[in-house]
């Protein structure tokens, strides 16, 4: 509802203007009545009302001057003059401070209604209107993060082409961003990012990235100035400021990357790998600051994860053609029909070692070497009458996982593992042996299944790799090592539950699992039961 004062010396009008009209109908409460300009600047003062309906003629204060005084105080008040004094210069005051319209007395009702109704019109237009710029302003104080966000991201990329106005914007987005001092650039990278956001829901995607980016910016803020954002997915940035007074700003800079390394692993649990940039003279040299950080970061394929890397570290070699050719095919495919592990391990060396100098997209080169490879070993199960579904499947999930690995350490240990996989399973088909392994294999978790058991320890035990090992377990009995001994976990449980002696925590713990709750649910997921209801049942 507006709130509405009425202002005139006659009481006749106050008390036939406040009692013959309905102002509910228009969505009006009448708030008081005052009989002259200085009472009713007192009136309006208490009750800040939407419209003043007052007379122009009073004898104290006319309503001339005390409009006067209500624009200056309450401005957005709707003023509508009523007189009996059909003169042009009180029509020509009333306009000069904006008045919402004029009527004449005697006051006919609808010239009244056609009035009333045209002010809470103005009134309406204008309460929208400021409620739209009030959520334009909310909202613009949510996206200011975006756009802080994108604008940082074009100094980077695009750099600034004219300063003018460069000062303005950046103000406006609260950042401090002098034009003449000197800059830096370091990319962080997270590791192994195909992992840490591949089991995560999309809020959770954006809590990591939200707690990573806190984490750089209060370690920014504790020794420079300057700004952290996201890049892009898995690839955020520190935009620094260098300040000529410090000692040595190297060793600053150096302790703040390595200070956001160790507590990202702290708090975050995952690991970054830091590249630094050059020093760029000014704002306007950002985007080689960025280029060269960015180079240096790629290099965790050759100088691995979880480090701070800078282009001085780095030795540049020449990226020559590189070719898996037909002579190094056949030393290879030897290698996978004899059957020792040595020699495969040789020949995969001697053909990664030539790649180990190349930095200038050197990881392309060991990729693709690395397809060839895995390809090649598919034609050899081919040749040989071996190419089944399953092996089809392993192969093609192979080289999915190979596109996701990020260090040349990791590809070499993954390739030999998948090559010496292929070289044993060709070795088993014709002795037989496969059904043996599977065997010893699930002796060892039948009589081990209490323990915090890995696959590497599962898989030392027959003498075989990780990765062959699980495939061939796959293969041979259709499901994984991890649920055969979940399996094995849940049956044993199910034995000790029917003995009502034995309590709860003591089944978890006798069956190898630390938490109850995570027992409970997988207990509930493999039987459809709780373990409560399943004691209850027997």
């Amino acid at each position: 509802m507006y709130k509405l004062v009425i202002i005139d010396d006659e009481p006749a009008v106050r008390d036939g203007l406040s009692k013959f009209v309905k102002w509910s109908d228009y969505g009006i409460v009448l708030a008081g009545t005052a009989d002259d300009g200085d009472t009713g600047l007192e009136l309006i003062e208490r009750v800040k009302p939407d419209i003043v309906l007052t007379d122009v003629m009073m004898p104290m204060m006319d309503g001339i001057r005390m409009s006067r005084d209500v624009r200056e105080r309450f401005p957005e008040t709707k003023i509508v003059f009523i007189s009996g004094h059909n003169d042009v210069n009180y029509l020509r005051s009333a306009l000069q401070i904006h008045a919402a319209d004029y009527i004449f007395k005697p006051v006919k009702r609808t010239e009244l209604q056609k009035v009333i109704e045209g002010v809470v019109q103005d009134l309406y237009a204008e309460e929208k209107e400021r409620q739209l710029l009030k959520d334009m302003q909310v909202k613009l104080m949510q996206s200011m993060p975006l756009l802080r966000e994108k604008f940082l991201m074009s100094l980077i990329q695009d750099g600034v082409a004219r300063t003018e106005g460069l000062q303005e914007r950046a103000a406006f987005l609260n950042l401090e961003l002098p034009l003449e001092s000197p800059y830096l650039v370091l990319v962080i990278t997270i590791d192994d990012s195909e992992e840490v956001h591949g089991g995560r829901s999309e809020r959770d995607k954006q809590l990591l990235a939200y707690s990573l980016l806190n984490i750089i910016q209060e370690l920014i803020d504790q020794s420079l100035l300057g700004y952290a954002f996201e890049n892009r997915v898995a690839e955020y940035v520190a935009l620094l400021v260098l300040d000529e007074r410090l000692q040595d700003p190297e060793a600053t800079l150096l302790s703040l990357a390595q200070a956001i390394l160790d507590n990202v692993q702290r708090w975050l649990k995952i690991s970054v790998t830091i590249g630094v940039g050059e020093r760029a003279e000014n704002i306007g040299f950002l985007p080689a600051s960025y280029r060269h950080a960015r180079e240096a970061a790629d290099q965790k394929w050759y100088m691995g994860k979880n480090q701070v890397i800078t282009m001085d570290s780095l030795e540049m070699g020449s990226a020559g053609p590189i070719r898996f050719d037909s002579r190094q095919s056949e030393r290879l495919l030897s290698g996978l029909k004899s059957g020792e592990k040595r020699r495969l391990e040789m020949e995969l060396e001697s053909i990664f070692e030539p790649l180990a100098p190349i930095r200038k997209d050197g990881f392309k080169y060991v990729r693709h070497a690395g397809l060839q490879m895995i390809a090649l070993a598919g034609r050899l199960l081919l040749d040989l009458n071996l190419l089944t579904r399953e092996k089809e499947e392993q192969e093609a999930w192979a080289l999915d996982r190979l596109l996701k690995l990020e260090t040349m350490a990791e590809l070499k240990s993954f390739v030999s593992d998948y090559l010496y996989g292929i070289c044993c399973w060709i070795q088993e088909k014709r002795s037989g042996r496969s059904s043996n392994v599977i065997e010893h294999t699930q002796k060892y978790i039948d009589e081990n299944y209490t323990r915090n058991l890995s696959i590497a320890e599962i898989a030392a035990s027959v003498y075989l790799s990780q990765t062959y090992v699980s495939l061939l377990f796959k293969q041979e009995t259709g499901e994984t090592i991890y649920e055969y001994l979940m399996k094995v976990r849940i049956e044993k449980a199910k034995e000790l539950l029917r003995d009502p002696r034995i309590k709860f925590y003591e089944v978890c713990e006798q069956v190898g699992y630390t938490d109850p709750s995570y027992f409970s649910k997988l207990f509930k997921k493999m039987t459809g039961l709780t373990p409560s209801a399943y004691r209850d049942q027997q």
